[in-house]
């Protein structure tokens, strides 16, 4: 059997003398493992950088064997991701933690078509941060752990919206929270898709997704530590305030 797709190259490991196995996200097939024969050659190995955008084609005798992967170019994005320590660690964030939450062969082309959007705006530092706190919010909606922030879970109010509750995931207004206040997460205006969303408002809501991608979606997975990656990113971001 076999299919053909195109997809973000995530991870990749040599196997054997000359062959590597790859972790593709797909649109139509998910998070998807291969082997590429002669993945190590020269001819070959410069294609398989993380963040590489790469036609597939996927065979294999039985649908549960791993299979072999056939891998053409279509877009590298390694002069985009070597731009800066801010776009390498980005993009290093958004390949360990597609590797890391995704289960295997199940399509999300929703959060693909994110991916795809922010993995071309490497490069870009000024929107990048942003861009990425987006993502990371679709990433968490799209595992069943999305935040809601419509309103206070506490009075029902639209205004004054400063907290988020780390056992619902919704957000609490200030007169909501009383005496819990210090036991709550920031919620930032960037947050809620609102302001200019200075670096400072992005690090601090950062952390709010990344409590629950470490209580949430790490413990759902079998109580794995987040990749490093992520950290590594959150500290570049800090570093440019």
């Amino acid at each position: 059997m076999d299919w053909r797709d195109h997809g973000i190259l995530l991870t990749l490991r040599r196997h054997g003398e000359t062959a590597a196995i790859i972790e593709v996200f797909t649109e139509g097939h998910g998070r998807h493992a291969g082997v590429v024969r002669g993945g190590t050659s020269r001819k070959i190995a410069p294609i398989l950088q993380p963040g590489a955008q790469l036609d597939v084609l996927w065979r294999a005798r039985l649908e549960e064997h791993i299979g072999t992967f056939q891998v053409e170019p279509l877009r590298s994005r390694a002069a985009a991701a070597f731009s800066g320590r801010l776009a390498l660690s980005g993009l290093n964030a958004v390949v360990s933690l597609l590797s890391f939450c995704l289960p295997e062969r199940e399509p999300h082309p929703a959060l693909y078509s994110r991916t795809e959007q922010l993995m071309d705006l490497l490069g870009q530092d000024e929107v990048w941060p942003l861009a990425y706190l987006r993502w990371e919010l679709a990433l968490l909606d799209e595992l069943g752990f999305g935040l809601d922030l419509t309103a206070c879970a506490v009075t029902g109010v639209t205004e004054g919206l400063i907290y988020v509750s780390p056992k619902t995931g919704r957000s609490v207004s200030a007169n909501g929270a009383g005496e819990w206040a210090d036991k709550l997460l920031p919620l930032p205006p960037c947050l809620r898709g609102e302001g200019t969303a200075p670096d400072a408002e992005v690090a601090e809501a950062l952390r709010t997704t990344g409590y629950f991608l470490e209580h949430r979606v790490a413990p759902s997975l079998g109580h794995n530590p987040l990749p490093e990656a992520r950290a590594r990113f959150v500290d570049q971001v800090t570093r440019r305030l």
